[in-house]
């Protein structure tokens, strides 16, 4: 466990997955990360990657070949190593392999990078890189922090989502697992998203954010504690509670890329939303939460 801590915060990051594992402020005894409890979801805050969401039947082709892979991908069940550290910072780093040419025939240098201010904000970068010297590598990638709520009192649904820019986005609806991009339909952000728990029995709710910088800001309406995440540059935005399970935590998801679609012919290289990336480039997506 890796462990970054300033005046007010004291975050914990496992080498699994480099999964955000906690967020505790000292001060108020609190933690932001959900706690993982199985009996919900046993996860805080996995990376996905090379993958958001799920494939049609779990499997794709590249080039002929079929592949199966698992909802989200295979990067928050594997072991990274951490290859920068110090108190405020820390780099995780996970290559291809053997193991990883079994089901994704890329190659690939998938980095996450925390970094923790003296504001309170944690950022988190992805940074993918192609190290091949002729092939383009196809992939996704996103985050998936679950917040505890309630934070500190009331219930859940005395939480709300601000978001800014106020304009109407397209919502993503969900078919079964995979998504339907075809037919949005609009989502006003003018007012407040107040979070309840019925508002998510046909899954997550997907924004389209057309990569433009966007702010959702979590808090009660007496707003003593919650965070504020900006998200820089993501194609989509989900917000998820486990549906019929009254789970006490939501998750706030930046998205580099989206679930097969309903159409999805199953190549790889004509995924619906993935990022194309040719020989030596790299990629960044980024976003941070400020805390309080």
């Amino acid at each position: 466990m890796v462990t970054l801590e300033n005046e007010q915060l004291k975050v914990q990051i496992s080498e699994q997955g480099a999964e955000l594992n906690s967020v505790w402020n000292k001060a108020a005894e609190l933690e932001y990360i959900w706690v993982g409890d199985p009996k919900y979801w046993g996860r805080h805050a996995p990376n996905l990657f090379p993958i958001v969401g799920r494939l049609r039947g779990d499997q794709f082709t590249v080039d002929g070949e079929t592949y199966y892979m698992n909802q989200h991908g295979f990067a928050r069940n594997m072991t990274f190593e951490v290859v920068e550290q110090d108190d405020r910072g820390a780099t995780f780093r996970l290559k291809d392999s053997e193991a990883t040419h079994r089901i994704f025939p890329f190659k690939f240098v998938f980095d996450v990078r925390y970094d923790l201010d003296d504001q309170n904000c944690l950022s988190i970068k992805y940074i993918v890189h192609n190290p091949d010297e002729e092939e383009t590598l196809f992939f996704s990638v996103g985050g998936h922090p679950a917040f505890n709520l309630p934070l500190d009192g009331g219930k859940f649904s005395d939480y709300y989502l601000s978001i800014e820019p106020e304009i109407t986005y397209d919502r993503i609806r969900l078919v079964g697992p995979y998504s339907n991009p075809y037919a949005p339909t609009p989502f006003t952000a003018n007012i407040p998203l107040r979070l309840r728990q019925e508002d998510y029995h046909d899954d997550a709710i997907i924004l389209k954010l057309e990569r433009q910088k966007t702010s959702f800001l979590l808090a009660r309406l007496a707003n003593q504690h919650g965070l504020k995440m900006v998200v820089d540059n993501a194609q989509y935005f989900g917000i998820w509670t486990p549906a019929g399970k009254e789970a006490p935590f939501i998750a706030l998801e930046p998205w580099w890329g989206i679930a097969d679609t309903v159409d999805a012919s199953g190549n790889f290289k004509e995924k619906f939303g993935v990022n194309v990336l040719a020989a030596g480039d790299t990629f960044t997506g980024s976003y941070s939460m400020t805390f309080f």
